[in-house]
C-alpha cells in the first residue's frame, strides 16, 4: 500500500508539475525561486507521502505543501531582507501598470491563495475549500472580499 502512494505521488507531482510551478510563480513571483520551491515540495511529498492515510487526498496535499513551501520562503525572505526602514508604501496608481501578480501581493495569504486557485488554476469553490480547509461559503466570502479590494486599486482616481 505505501509503495502504491509513493508512485501515485510521483505520478501526480510530473503530471502537475507546470500548475505547481506557476502556484508558488504566483507567491514568489521569481522563476528560479519558484523552481526551487517546486523541487523542495516534491521531496517533502516523496519524503512524507508514507505518513498520508487515504491516497484520495494526494492531490489536495500536494498541493497544501506546494502553498506552504511558497508562504514559508516568503516569509524567510521577509525576515532576512526587510526592515521598517526600508519599508516602500506604494501609491495608488503604482499598480495600474505592474505586473497583475503584483496585485495579488497587496491581499491576505489565505485571499490570495483563492485568487490565484479559481482564476489562474480554475478550480471549483469546493476544491479550493477542501484544499485550504474552509468550507464553502467562507471561501466564497473571502473571494468575493478580495476582488473587492483589486478592483478599488485598479479604478482609476475620480478627483
Amino acid at each position: 500500500m505505501k509503495q502504491k502512494i509513493e508512485e501515485e505521488a510521483e505520478r501526480i507531482l510530473l503530471k502537475n508539475y507546470e500548475s505547481y510551478y506557476r502556484l508558488a510563480y504566483s507567491y514568489v513571483k521569481n522563476e528560479q525561486d519558484a523552481l526551487d520551491i517546486v523541487q523542495e515540495s516534491a521531496y517533502r511529498v516523496i519524503k512524507e507521502c508514507r505518513r498520508l492515510r487515504e491516497e484520495t487526498y494526494l492531490s489536495t496535499w500536494i498541493h497544501r505543501i506546494v502553498i506552504n513551501a511558497s508562504i514559508d520562503f516568503l516569509r524567510k525572505q521577509k525576515k532576512e531582507s526587510v526592515s521598517f526602514d526600508e519599508v516602500e508604501i506604494p501609491h495608488e496608481d503604482s499598480y495600474k501598470e505592474d505586473d497583475p501578480l503584483e496585485l495579488l501581493s497587496s491581499l491576505e495569504e489565505k485571499d490570495r491563495t483563492i485568487v490565484i486557485l479559481k482564476y489562474m488554476e480554475e478550480w471549483k469553490l469546493e476544491e479550493i475549500a477542501e484544499i485550504l480547509e474552509m468550507n464553502v461559503s467562507t471561501v466564497k466570502a473571502r473571494l468575493y472580499r478580495a476582488l473587492k479590494k483589486l478592483k478599488i486599486l485598479l479604478e482609476p482616481e475620480i478627483t
